[in-house]
């Protein structure tokens, strides 16, 4: 009983209300190797909180608390995954855990709001959350925190009403429904008071939309500190606009050691570009086994990690990152060799476009173990696939600055929304005839009005090609406006009523998982 996949009904261990009745079984082997990580998780959660500036940070911000429900989170995103599936995932998921932690314990230690050292505070520069930490490649003895991480966008994955306090507030403070939950949510944890202070200065970029340019104005409304914008041009493949952004990165770097009097070290940028290429090539990698029969990396269990290794937001060593990218490789050509898959049988491969629902990362998972679609890759990880210059030379120092450029232009969220048609809608085309896909999973953001406009393009064309597209609608981090029973019935509609197909497991079309976090 439980070895296999499918082999017992997932949707009853959610029943009477509870978060879960009991922990999956999963035979032996893989349960005690998933109870080894459960505890192993909550080691790292303790180990940080017997910090002194933690205790102090767990008391100063109510956010703190929802932190508790990690161990559930890792659960719910390694639901059903057996062998080298399961492994995978908990490599990407107990490497996040450790990052979050130590990431913490350094913003807390800075933290002037707790007492922090004002020198070390000193050393930070605090980023926005759609500020990606490259640039700081060049800067090792200083240290880029996104502040806003941890009481907004993390804090949802982990607890789905984590954000609703904040969301709420800022629309009593005068924003409109209709604005991306994201800034609004930022703008709640500053009304609030709810923000880590740390930083000499602020670095904001331009990214996602004109929603978040509103939350760059907030943050330096609330920490009164000096501030510099990278504007990024949005027309992501004209040469033109990457010189013009090229310009723009220059200009930070320039305001970074105008304020901090450090100096831009290219050993330091060339040491980690070189390590962030070995990244990229097993990323290609994957992509390249994603595309037969037999894919060993899905969505479900590689969007969250590939979202921190590219954005560099836990502002972790490279070095960690090149390890567990080799772990996930041996696993990954592991599974390949036993030609295992992903769920009992793979009926459809998919292609996931659009912003996840924060408040329900795991609905990917959930697509594998209800009805067998296979995420195959992620619009969200399909970002920069380049390989850049990563050897010290005077005509790579200038191709570097280009090379920023480029990583700030393709910022996660962005490029696929913002970036111009032909990275929005024709390249949907052609990564399903490259990965032989035969559906697409719109996960419809209600207030992000670049994909919406694109709706009816997306079903003329799907239906040329033969393609089936399920359309999700969310609210990204309230999950009051579309929950996630509400996802899941988007999805049994269409299987039913357009494809005529039974799911795998009943029990996981209604399921009562209101307390789930």
């Amino acid at each position: 009983m439980g070895k296999k996949m499918n082999s017992q009904p997932l949707g009853t261990f959610y029943r009477g209300g509870k978060t879960k009745i009991r922990r999956e079984w999963r035979g032996l082997s893989d349960t005690w190797y998933d109870y080894k990580c459960w505890v192993k998780n909550w080691g790292a959660m303790v180990k940080f909180l017997a910090h002194p500036q933690s205790i102090k940070g767990f008391f100063r911000y109510r956010w703190m608390l929802e932190y508790a429900a990690a161990p559930d989170f890792i659960d719910r995103c390694t639901e059903g995954l057996r062998g080298t599936q399961l492994r995978m995932a908990h490599t990407e998921f107990d490497f996040i855990v450790t990052e979050i932690t130590r990431s913490l314990k350094l913003l807390f230690r800075g933290d002037r709001n707790i007492g922090g050292d004002p020198k070390l505070s000193e050393k930070m520069i605090a980023f926005d959350e759609n500020m990606m930490e490259q640039i700081m490649w060049g800067f090792p003895n200083l240290y880029g925190m996104c502040v806003q991480l941890y009481g907004s966008f993390a804090l949802v994955a982990l607890s789905r009403e984590g954000a609703v306090r904040y969301i709420d507030r800022a629309e009593e403070f005068g924003i409109t429904g209709d604005v991306c939950t994201m800034p609004k949510a930022e703008l709640g944890l500053c009304i609030e008071d709810d923000m880590p202070l740390v930083g000499k200065c602020i670095l904001h970029a331009n990214t996602t939309c004109d929603s978040s340019l509103m939350g760059n104005g907030i943050e330096d409304w609330r920490y009164q500190l000096p501030s510099y914008t990278i504007a990024c041009a949005e027309r992501v493949v004209d040469d033109l606009t990457r010189e013009y952004t090229a310009e723009e990165i220059r200009g930070a770097i320039r305001f970074i050691e105008e304020q901090t009097g450090e100096q831009w070290d290219w050993e330091s940028y060339f040491h980690n570009m070189k390590l962030y290429n070995d990244e990229t090539r097993s990323y290609l990698e994957i992509l390249e086994l994603n595309k037969t029969a037999y894919p060993q990396v899905p969505d479900n269990n590689y969007n969250l990690y590939r979202d921190l290794y590219y954005t560099r937001m836990l502002n972790a060593p490279s070095e960690a990152y090149r390890e567990i990218n080799r772990k996930i490789r041996d696993l990954m050509y592991q599974g390949y060799e036993k030609k295992a898959l992903p769920c009992q049988e793979i009926r459809h491969r998919a292609l996931i476009w659009g912003v996840q629902a924060e408040f329900y990362t795991n609905f990917s998972n959930w697509l594998l173990n209800c009805w067998g679609i296979v995420g195959i890759t992620h619009m969200l990880n399909l970002t920069s696939t380049e390989i850049y210059a990563d050897e010290d030379t005077p005509e790579n120092r200038e191709q570097a600055i280009n090379d920023l450029a480029d990583l700030y232009m393709k910022m996660i969220m962005r490029n696929r929304t913002e970036g111009g048609f032909s990275l929005g809608v024709d390249d949907v085309w052609r990564f399903c005839e490259e990965f032989n896909l035969d559906m697409i999973v719109m996960l419809e953001q209600m207030a992000c009005k670049a994909v919406t406009t694109w709706h009816g393009i997306y079903e003329e064309e799907a239906a040329k090609r033969g393609i089936h597209v399920i359309w999700i609608p969310h609210a990204l981090l309230d999950p009051r406006k579309a929950d996630r029973q509400a996802m899941r019935d988007e999805v049994n509609r269409y299987m039913r009523t357009v494809l005529g197909e039974e799911p795998f497991d009943p029990s996981l079309e209604t399921i009562e998982d209101q307390n789930a976090w």
